[in-house]
This record gives structure tokens, C-alpha cells and sequence, in this order.
């Protein structure tokens, strides 16, 4: 179709080459952008808002560094934002610092750009790797803010003008990189037109013929003119509010398209009359540029004819200019928080689990295998005392959902320190999903976090969903969860995987049926792969027997569990069932106790080590005599024949590892060199052959600041623990490694706990 008075727009054969390569490349995520070692940096609180699915609007910088004076560009950029705000979205302004990608400003980096005391670049998609590497800073036009938008999952653009096509473009080719972008970039651009310099009617067709949806926001289908709301152009679709077009944005998600959407919202009406002078100046400028052989300096071009349009009409261009940006924030803020709320709604989901993952090519081997639960968590909170809570009523509170389970929870936070370690190691979850609507949140949610779903085995039974109460300081009151389809999954399911990728480390949770965790187990046994088992809870925690159990008889010398990481109730549980199932009157286990040599010398530097204070700089804490009083360590001593390495969670009183290295782990492990240090919180018990010792290393709590959350932090510990075994396998056999590794594993804890997510994204910033 050609728009009436426009002209057609020959294009070259190798644009229209480009354009279909283009559409049909996926788009690559932050994750897969951070593995490669790329510079963006992504503001915490933008961060968050994307993890925990809130609405987030992306705010362009070119207007900053090209388009206003200082100081109206800072004060036009901060007031951007708060717009923003007001309609429930989070802004995240976009812009180079240094060479950096920075998704998300904070004030003094957008007063940095607007003073332009560096000397920043307009940056469109040619110019960021050059500005990158030269460590520019720059302001983002269009089409840079729609690359950044999307790579960090951003739906929602709010810009001024769109660029598009010049005057006299059918012979100069002179084109905007803005309408290209918006074939390969899946964001809505919320706009006032195309800049009024621009031939509106060829920039229509040209986006007609890329195939890019535009749509007027208001009561009629006429394009708005940028300072004018008429350009005497209709376009096909219009919406009037932003529920329909949060929907339209919604249906292109679920179709899987790629491209972007354009939302033209014209001028408020108070700023119309000014409209026929502003464009009078517009065409005069044009003319003028022409003349003085401006209109050929590339980008140089629309700066100056804003420029020379402020002139001519002596600054009254500038107040409409601002009006319509300030307009173009509210509606996007509020398009962008209608469509979080469809996203959100898991009724809404795509009919069928997707079967392909989040990669077009094959994906390589995984390092590390997660084995477990996934849930959907529901999350209600009232926020006073307790003690207005009543039955057979509701309270005033409010409710989340964020993805959940134990082994989800743990393989996300290992997946997230591993991304940004190195490209080269990959974690898998494998969990069993329902073919409903939570199973398929957690296949989509899983895939924006850069996360592999391919592990995912699909059930015909219900996701696992889990209903907590909190109280109003956080912690758990009770709850409900719906757990049934992880004890169902069977060992037969698991096992190909494990043959398929030959991880070297496998993780199981306490939620699989002791039955598959023992098939599993015997399994990695017979192919040498190392098993971490996470309890998950008291009740669930001796649900490792089973496997310990069957392979007592085979195994001389070595403990079948090489890593677990109990809480003190769970241990105390654990050993206590050891007892109680005979399994401490073994042969193998006596063999191995004994092999020990443990005397009254180990006694005497346990009792040391109990008078240390939990911290040596809060007494407050008190001392390490639960070591001692509550038989903490001897537990853990006589349950080293069945787990190898013992890291126990000890809340507020640190971490105590307890571990046994014997043989030929025994003369490669630096340990081999190290004695008893009690300062260091650390005894070694040496057998009389010297050829196997137990090692308990303490280590303090970490300070801890503001808990908003505390569902995740152990999972969040475990999986870091888990990607520096993935990373090291045998970082935990030197004191420096464990030291570190622990020291990590805590850091992760205390990030989640300060999260309103069971894993903080921070995590991905950990390396």
C-alpha cells in the first residue's frame, strides 16, 4: 500500500537481505552478553524489578547529551522518571559511562551526561562497540536504547520522537537505524510520531514494509505530527487506553515475534495551537539545511534542526518538545505496568509446555546436574502483628508469586555466579513440571533468566506449587504445598540425562522418594560422579538411607555421599536415624571410624575450640560450646563414613565443616601439610598410618544487615557452594579454597535474605 502523497522509497537489495537475516536471529540475552564478557551494567533496583516481574519503562539519553541545554536536559531527565514512578513502573535510563552499558542511571551519571564534562558520543547501533572500546561515554539514541531495552528484558520504551525517513529519502537513502531496530527488537516504542523534520508519510510505508506494527493512542487512527495531533496520515489500528495495547504487546509475546510495536501518542492538546507555528519553523529549518549543506552531515543533522527550530521560534518549540516527552513517560509507564499484570497472570500462559529451549543451537554438556523440585511459591504477608490475624477470615496484607523449590532455587543460584565465571560451564535443572498453567510460568520465567530448560521432564501430574503465610517480620508462619509430582518422578526418568551429560557433580534434594534418590545415587556411584545431597528438611533429611544403605557392602574405605549440607536439626535427625536403622554397627563404618585414630588429643582441641566466641568481634554471640553441649561435631565425626564432606548450616552461630580425606586424596590435598590451629578454629585429626584424617573448620557468621526474605538463603548457599565445586571440584581439598568457598556460599545467603526473591539476582555479580 502507498500512504497518499508519498512517493515509494526504492530500497537496495543487500537492506532488504539484511532486514530478513535480521528477523529471523534470535535475540541474545544479558546472561549469554555477561558470559562473553560484555560491560553492561544493570542497576540493582532494575534488576530486581525484572527478577521479581515489575513493570520497568527504558528511557533514552540522546535527548540528555544532544537534544537540550544544561541544565534543562538533567531536569528533564530526573522528571522523566518520576513520571515514570507515579504510574507503578520502575525507569531505567540508558547510557554509556565510561565504555560501560548502563541499564539503569544513577543521578550523578546522568549529570555526568548532561554537563557533558566528557564529551559524550551519540550512540546508534554502529557507534557502541567503537564507544565501548574507546571508553566513551555517550548518550543512547533510539535504536542503541532499543538494543539495551531488550537485552535486559525491557518491554517498554518511552522516547520522545521515532526517527525515520528524511526529506528527498528515495534519493538519498537516508534512512533512520530506528526503524530497522524495531524489526529485530521485541519493545514497544511509546513515541509522539516520528520527529516533525522526518517525511512522515515514506517513514509509514517504510515501517509498513519492515513489517513493524503502528498504532496511534487516542480516538482516531491519524498519525500525530510530533508538535502537531494531525498529519493528515491514518495508520490501521488505534487504542485508547493502556489495557488494549499491554494486550497487543502480550499476544506478539505469545506468538514468539520478535519485532517491535509502535505507539504514536500525540501532543496534549493545551500545546496545539502552538503546533501550525512550530511547524512553519520546522519547514524553514529544513529549507535552510538544505542551503547550507547541513542536511548532509549525518547525525549531526536532526541536533541542529531542533536547534534552529528553538531559534526560530523562540523557545516556545522547547515547552511543546517537553510536554510530548513528559506525555510519551506516562503512557509508557502505564502500558508498561498493564502488561507486567497479564505476564503475571499464570491463567494467561501459552496453551502447551514449550518443548524447545531457550537456545537455537545444541546445547553443550552440563558440568553440574540439579535434581529436585520446582514450585511455584504463592506468598501472602500481613503487614501488622500477628495478633490481628483471626481465622475463618481475611487480612489485609499483601500477595506475591515468585518461582520456588528447592533444587529450582539452588540451580539458579549457581547458574547465576557460573555465568558470570565463565562461558565454558553449564548447570542443568532437572525437575518434573505438570502440563498446566504454573508448569508453564516456570518454563518461560526459567528461560528470562538465561537458564536452561531442557531439563525439565514434562508429568501428568500438578506442578509443585507452595502456599506460605509470612508474618510481618518475614518469617515463615505456615503454609500449604502441593509437592506430590517430585516424589512421583521416578530414577528411570533421571538417568538417561545423567548418561547424556556426564556431569562430573550431581546435586539431589530431599523432596525425590528415597527410592529414586537411590537408583540415582548407585548410579553416579558406579560411573564416579560425586553426589551432594541437600536435605531440604527434618522430615525429608533420612531420605537418603536407602542409598547409603545398598552401598555400605561395596564400598571400602569411601564415604558413598560425598557432599551434605545440613541444618543442626537436620543433622541431629540424620544421626539419629544412622543409629536407629543399625547403620553405625557396620563393619565399614567401625573400619573407617577407627581408621581415624580418634583420641584424647582430638578431645582436647574440640573442648578448645568450644571456648572461642562465635565471632571475635560480637561476644554477644556467645561461644562455640554447642560444638560440645549439643554434640554438634561428634555428630558430625560419626557420620563421615556415609558423607565424605558434612558443610552444616549453623544460622547465626557460622558454618562448621567436618570432612575426611583418606588415600590418594590424602597425598594430593594440601591439607596433608596442615596441623590442629585452635585461632583458626580448626582441628585435624590424623589416623596412626597418617593416610586419612577429619578436619573441622569453623567459620564465623557473616553480618547480615535488613531480612526481608528468608525462604532462599540456604538454597542460595548451596548453590554457590555448588558453582565453586562446578568451577574447582577439589576447591574444598586446601584451607584457602574452603575458606573461600565458604566465604562465598555465606555472601550468597546473606545477599537472598536481603531480597524479596528466594534468590537475589545480585548473585549474577558475584564472581
Amino acid at each position: 500500500m502507498l500512504l497518499p502523497g508519498a512517493t515509494a522509497v526504492r530500497i537496495r537489495r543487500p537492506y532488504l537481505r539484511s532486514r530478513a537475516f535480521l528477523q529471523t536471529a534470535r535475540h541474545m540475552s544479558l546472561n549469554e552478553a555477561r558470559a562473553r564478557g560484555a560491560v553492561v551494567d544493570i542497576h540493582p533496583e532494575v534488576e530486581e524489578a525484572l527478577a521479581s516481574n515489575k513493570p520497568v519503562v527504558a528511557l533514552e539519553t540522546a535527548l540528555i547529551t544532544h537534544g537540550f541545554p544544561y541544565p534543562a536536559n538533567s531536569a528533564l531527565a530526573l522528571s522523566l522518571e518520576n513520571i515514570v514512578k507515579a504510574q507503578g513502573s520502575l525507569p531505567a535510563t540508558i547510557g554509556l559511562i565510561d565504555g560501560r552499558v548502563k541499564i539503569g542511571l544513577e543521578n550523578k551519571e546522568i549529570e555526568r551526561l548532561a554537563s557533558k564534562e566528557k564529551g559524550p558520543a551519540k550512540i546508534s547501533r554502529r557507534d557502541i562497540a567503537a564507544a565501548m572500546a574507546l571508553k566513551s561515554d555517550g548518550g543512547t539514541t533510539c535504536s542503541a536504547t532499543l538494543i539495551f531495552a531488550a537485552l535486559a528484558g525491557i518491554k517498554v520504551f518511552a522516547t520522545g520522537g521515532l526517527g525515520g525517513v528524511h526529506r528527498g529519502g528515495e534519493n538519498s537513502m537516508d534512512i533512520s537505524a530506528d526503524l530497522g531496530e524495531l524489526t529485530r527488537c521485541p519493545v514497544a516504542l511509546v513515541s509522539a510520531g516520528v520527529k516533525s523534520i522526518l517525511d512522515i508519510p515514506r517513514t509509514l510505508e517504510y515501517l509498513e514494509t519492515l513489517g513493524v506494527p503502528v498504532l496511534t493512542y487516542g480516538a482516531t487512527r491519524e498519525f500525530p505530527a510530533f508538535f502537531s495531533r494531525h498529519s493528515g496520515v491514518d495508520v490501521p489500528w488505534n487504542v485508547n487506553d493502556p489495557v488494549k495495547a499491554a494486550e497487543i504487546l502480550y499476544k506478539q509475546w505469545q506468538l514468539g515475534m520478535n519485532n517491535g510495536a509502535v505507539f504514536a501518542v500525540p501532543i496534549p492538546e493545551q500545546f496545539e495551537e502552538m503546533g501550525a507555528q512550530i511547524q512553519r519553523a520546522v519547514d524553514q529549518a529544513v529549507a535552510e539545511s538544505e542551503n547550507n549543506g547541513v542536511s548532509k552531515l549525518g547525525k549531526e543533522v536532526t541536533p541542529w534542526l531542533l536547534s534552529r527550530v528553538g531559534q526560530l521560534t523562540h523557545g516556545t518549540s522547547r515547552a511543546s518538545n517537553i510536554a510530548l516527552i513528559e506525555n510519551t513517560a506516562l503512557v509508557g509507564g502505564q502500558i508498561a505496568a498493564e502488561y507486567q499484570k497479564l505476564r503475571n497472570n499464570p491463567c494467561l500462559a501459552t496453551p502447551s509446555i514449550p518443548k524447545a529451549t531457550a537456545y537455537d543451537s545444541p546445547l553443550p554438556p552440563a558440568n553440574l546436574m540439579i535434581i529436585g523440585s520446582s514450585a511455584v511459591d504463592i506468598t501472602a504477608q500481613a503487614p501488622g502483628p500477628n495478633k490481628n490475624l483471626t481465622t475463618h477470615s481475611t487480612s489485609p496484607g499483601t500477595i506475591s508469586m515468585s518461582l520456588g523449590g528447592v533444587a529450582r532455587n539452588v540451580a539458579e543460584a549457581s547458574h547465576r555466579i557460573l555465568s558470570a565465571r565463565s562461558s565454558n560451564l553449564s548447570s542443568l535443572l532437572v525437575s518434573p513440571i505438570g502440563d498446566d498453567a504454573f508448569g508453564r510460568l516456570l518454563v518461560e520465567e526459567t528461560t528470562q533468566f538465561g537458564m536452561r530448560v531442557d531439563g525439565f521432564i514434562s508429568s501428568n501430574r500438578r506442578t509443585a506449587v507452595c502456599n506460605m503465610f509470612l508474618d510481618n517480620e518475614g518469617s515463615l508462619m505456615s503454609g500449604v504445598a502441593d509437592m506430590d509430582i517430585t516424589a512421583a518422578l521416578e530414577a528411570d526418568a533421571v538417568v538417561p540425562l545423567i548418561d547424556k551429560h556426564k556431569p562430573r557433580l550431581v546435586a539431589l534434594d530431599g523432596n525425590l522418594s528415597p527410592e529414586t534418590i537411590k537408583g540415582v545415587v548407585g548410579h553416579c556411584i558406579r560411573n564416579d560422579i560425586q553426589v551432594f545431597f541437600e536435605p531440604t528438611s527434618v522430615t525429608k533429611s533420612t531420605a537418603i538411607f536407602p542409598a547409603i544403605s545398598s552401598s555400605m557392602d561395596h564400598l571400602e574405605g569411601i564415604a558413598p555421599i560425598t557432599f551434605v549440607s545440613p541444618n543442626r536439626l537436620e543433622l541431629a535427625h540424620i544421626f539419629s536415624n544412622a543409629e536407629s536403622l543399625g547403620l553405625t554397627a557396620h563393619p565399614t563404618w567401625w573400619q573407617m571410624i577407627d581408621d581415624l585414630s580418634l583420641g584424647s588429643s582430638f578431645r582436647l582441641d574440640l573442648e578448645r575450640l568450644a571456648k572461642l566466641n562465635v565471632d571475635d568481634h560480637d561476644s554477644s554471640r556467645g561461644t562455640l560450646a554447642f560444638l560440645i553441649n549439643q554434640g554438634v561435631a561428634q555428630m558430625a565425626i560419626k557420620l563421615l563414613p556415609f558423607f565424605q564432606h558434612l558443610i552444616i548450616k549453623c544460622g547465626e552461630q557460622g558454618v562448621l565443616v567436618v570432612m575426611r580425606i583418606s588415600g590418594s586424596g590424602m597425598m594430593k590435598s594440601l591439607w596433608a601439610g596442615v596441623n590442629s590451629e585452635i585461632s583458626q578454629r580448626r582441628i585435624i585429626a590424623r589416623g596412626s598410618s597418617n593416610e586419612c584424617a577429619a578436619i573441622v573448620q569453623h567459620f564465623p557468621p557473616h553480618p547480615v544487615g535488613k531480612v526481608l526474605n528468608v525462604t532462599g538463603a540456604g538454597d542460595s548457599f548451596v548453590g554457590a557452594l555448588l558453582a565453586n565445586l562446578a568451577h574447582q571440584s577439589y576447591i574444598l581439598d586446601n584451607p584457602a579454597g574452603l575458606a573461600n568457598a565458604i566465604s562465598m556460599a555465606q555472601n550468597a545467603a546473606i545477599l537472598s535474605l536481603q531480597s524479596n526473591l528466594a534468590v537475589s539476582p545480585l548473585l549474577s555479580d558475584m564472581k
